[in-house]
Order: C-alpha cells, then structure tokens, then sequence
C-alpha cells in the first residue's frame, strides 16, 4: 500500500523544471583565466593529459573547449571520479556514449576510497599510451610528466594524492577542499610514482567561459563547481527536489523523516527545518503591535539538503 501510494503521489509530480528564464551563472575570476595561460605554456613539458569529470555529469559536461586541440594531440586518459555518490549502473550506459565520441581510454574511481582498485591502473595505463606515441620533442628525457585538469571540485588533487600514497607511501602533496577554487595556480611538478619516474602538474579548476545550458549549470552547482550564491541555493535545492522525484530516488524521504515524496519545494524544506531545528527569529505585525515569532529558516535547510546530496546521503545518483 506504501509503494502504491508513492508511485500514485510521482504521478502528478512535474515532468519539466521551470528555470523561471534564468540565465547561466557564469563563473570565469580571474585565477582561472591566469591558470588556463600557465597550462597551456606547460603543455610543451607535457607527455598525457589526465581529465577529471565528477561521474554524476560525465556526459553533460565535456571537456573545456579551450584545451580540445591538446586532448587531439597529446595520449588521454578521462577520468570519471566520484563513483562512490554516482549510480555504478550507468558505466555502460556512459561508456557506450564516450565511445561513440571517440573517448577509448576511460576509469572509473572514487579517490578517497583506499582500496580502489581503478587507481592502480592508471599508471600501468598511462605508461603503456606514453610509450606507444611521440614524447613531444622530450625524448632525451626518461621521466614521464602528466597534467591533469578538469573543472573545479571533481578531484584532481585527490587524485594526485591517492597516486603517492599507492606508488611511493606517501602522504599528501596537494590541498584539497569541498569548495570549487582550492587550486589557484599550476604548481610544480609532483612526483606520484619512482618505477616509472613519474611527474603531475596539478591545475586549477577551470570552467567553460561560456556554459551553453541553464540545466548544465544547474548540474555543475549541485556538484559543488559553482559557487553556490551564484545559482541560489532556493532554485538548487527545488531542481535537486525535481531530479530525485524524475530518477525514482525517495532516500530522501527516509533521511527527514517526510513519510513521502512531495514534489513542493517549499513544504519539502519547510519540514526539513522543523525537523533538525532550523528557525529564525521573525518580527510581525500583529493587531496588538510588533511580536517576534519563530519562522523556518528555509535557506539552512535548503543548505542541509544540497550537502547531504553532495555526500551521498540521498543515494547514489547520476544527474545526466
């Protein structure tokens, strides 16, 4: 009876998400524009480059128009991290997709997992793709660098620092943080492996200067790559709301306790500020003057909600 109550309550929830006619939120500061210089002057040192996509957006979000001439002529590796919040069903799904874009050489990982197994492969992979092509005029030199990009806040440190604790034991070389813009410039080279001598260039995260889709930024902010003030955590929290409804994943009704999925944004926070105790203090006006009374705090709870998306706390999802 529960089941049937769910599926008839998903029935009337919306097929289509309003974006209310707003426009993309653009992020380019300036560190990025600076970043993208130093890579592009680094490339000449480069042997393969490593990208890095969150695997909840793998196919949403190409790589940075800017740097497609390198990936033609430079060994590849794309690198879809974060599976341990992505729905591990989809890898064929997105696999058929990046072959039919030309895109062979692919891993999957999830780079604070220590015992991933996908991370030990990708120094045997890049080796054996280094050595079947040119070195970029650095053939005198025995060592291999990589560098590796991608947008903000999918890993890329992280990556650099699993790579040291498997192959030389140890610990980390690069910061890394929750937020999109830890990396603010091309650091020097890092040593991840000795057998190979093997050398990463991390780099900042760097977005598209133009993203074409509302719905690809919308994306790009529920995975923590735009700073979330410049989406508005109100509208990412009901496009959020409006994606888990669309995928069938209710784990969010158990999580705050709803009893059901709702498809009401402002009934669906409202609840959720109750219940963890996320209120403000709110002047009225009343018939018998000025009181203060105790409201919701809708923006926390919007906050909590996006968060424990970003953490997996609402089930594995990918949002393409």
């Amino acid at each position: 009876m529960k089941l049937q109550r769910v599926l008839q309550n998903a029935s009337t929830f919306r097929e289509v998400f309003d974006f209310g006619g707003r426009e993309v939120a653009h992020w380019f500061p300036g560190h990025m524009a600076k970043g993208l210089r130093q890579m592009k002057a680094s490339l000449r040192k480069v042997d393969c480059v490593i990208e890095i996509h969150d695997a909840r957006i793998s196919c949403d979000v190409g790589p940075n128009p800017l740097f497609q001439e390198s990936l033609n002529i430079r060994p590849h590796l794309l690198i879809l991290n974060k599976m341990d919040l992505a729905d591990s069903s989809s890898q064929q799904r997105i696999l058929r997709g990046l072959k039919k874009d030309g895109v062979r050489n692919v891993l999957f990982t999830s780079c604070v997992q220590h015992n991933d197994e996908n991370l030990k492969k990708v120094v045997p992979l890049v080796t054996d793709m280094i050595g079947s092509g040119p070195r970029f005029h650095r053939e005198e030199e025995w060592d291999f660098c990589l560098m590796v990009i991608g947008v903000p806040n999918v890993g890329k440190s992280s990556l650099i620092n699993a790579l040291r604790r498997i192959h030389l034991k140890k610990g980390r070389a690069s910061k890394v943080g929750g937020e999109p813009g830890i990396t603010r410039a091309v650091l020097n080279r890092i040593q991840i492996c000795e057998r190979p001598r093997m050398y990463l260039l991390d780099t900042p995260g760097v977005l598209p200067p133009k993203i074409e889709s509302v719905e690809t930024g919308m994306k790009l902010a529920l995975c923590g790559t735009i700073l979330d003030h410049l989406v508005g955590e109100d509208v990412m929290a009901d496009y959020l709301l409006f994606t888990l409804n669309r995928l069938g994943q209710f784990s969010y009704v158990d999580k705050y306790s709803l009893g059901e999925p709702s498809d009401d944004i402002h009934d669906v926070l409202k609840r959720i500020a109750v219940k963890l105790g996320k209120t403000k203090r709110v002047r009225a006006l009343t018939g018998v003057g000025d009181v203060t009374v105790m409201m919701p705090n809708y923006s926390a709870a919007a906050y909590d909600f996006i968060r424990a998306f970003r953490r997996g706390e609402l089930g594995k999802v990918v949002l393409d």
